[in-house]
């Protein structure tokens, strides 16, 4: 598939199916609560430990990030069981706000990768660094906001809903979010070790020969790019507005 449609099904479906969700599961099933959520656990678990265990072993590069999203709609549900009254919607909401520019920044920068060098393979990108650093970066700071490193966006969007979550009382699924966390921080890394590597015999003829584009390119897949990254790299401060925000015009 085109990787501009896979960017934009891997964010639309899960903004809508969380848009739904909050709806769906708030009113309708108000009084059956612990059936869905047992159901709603089962899935965020399945999708927690299968889609970070599958992306480890991916790659491609596009594979890698559809399954790793996998994973991440996991986090967004822990945010939907917790439910209105803990904040739940609100940090799930605020999530999933940070996601959109995480993963959007992140196609963007395979986008470009693919049209300059013609290919996606995860050993590809080694070396990138040395022929296109702000590429490199980038994508970089993207994968690390995935993963929930801190003071990046990712972090301070996922502890929040992950306090949400402890406070409500969901100790076992934080605990498998924390976890597979830290494996998919483990598959983002040697990512950008990749990237980052200087040695020769690492470095594949798609970057040897890589064309890089003059760094003021009005290109509007770059432009789109640098606004995800920022968005990627907020800090913590723009934590409180936007769940206010949330919380006062949704529901």
């Amino acid at each position: 598939s085109p990787t501009p449609v896979v960017a934009f099904l891997s964010v639309t479906s899960k903004v809508a199916a969380s848009a739904s969700a909050t709806r769906i599961f708030d009113i309708p099933f108000y009084f059956s609560s612990n059936e869905w959520h047992l159901l709603l656990e089962i899935l965020a678990i399945l999708s927690m430990i299968l889609g970070n265990l599958i992306a480890i072993t991916q790659t491609s590069m596009k594979r890698m990030l559809a399954y790793s999203s996998i994973g991440q709609i996991g986090y967004v549900i822990i945010g939907i069981i917790v439910g209105d009254s803990n904040g739940g919607y609100a940090s799930m909401i605020t999530y999933m706000l940070f996601y959109i520019s995480m993963n959007l920044g992140t196609f963007a920068c395979i986008v470009l990768f693919g049209l300059r060098t013609g290919t996606d393979n995860i050993r590809d990108y080694a070396g990138l660094y040395t022929k296109d650093p702000f590429l490199a970066l980038s994508l970089a700071l993207c994968l690390l906001s995935l993963g929930g490193l801190p003071p990046l966006a990712g972090f301070f969007g996922k502890l929040h809903l992950f306090w949400c979550g402890w406070q409500a009382g969901l100790s076992f699924l934080v605990s498998i979010g924390l976890l597979t966390s830290v494996l998919s921080i483990y598959y983002y890394l040697k990512i950008i070790k990749l990237l980052m590597t200087g040695r020769n015999q690492e470095i594949t003829p798609h970057v040897r020969n890589y064309k890089r584009s003059p760094l003021r390119s009005k290109n509007s897949i770059e432009l789109s790019m640098i606004v995800c990254v920022i968005a990627s790299t907020i800090p913590g401060i723009s934590m409180n507005p936007i769940i206010a925000i949330a919380q006062d015009t949704l529901f």
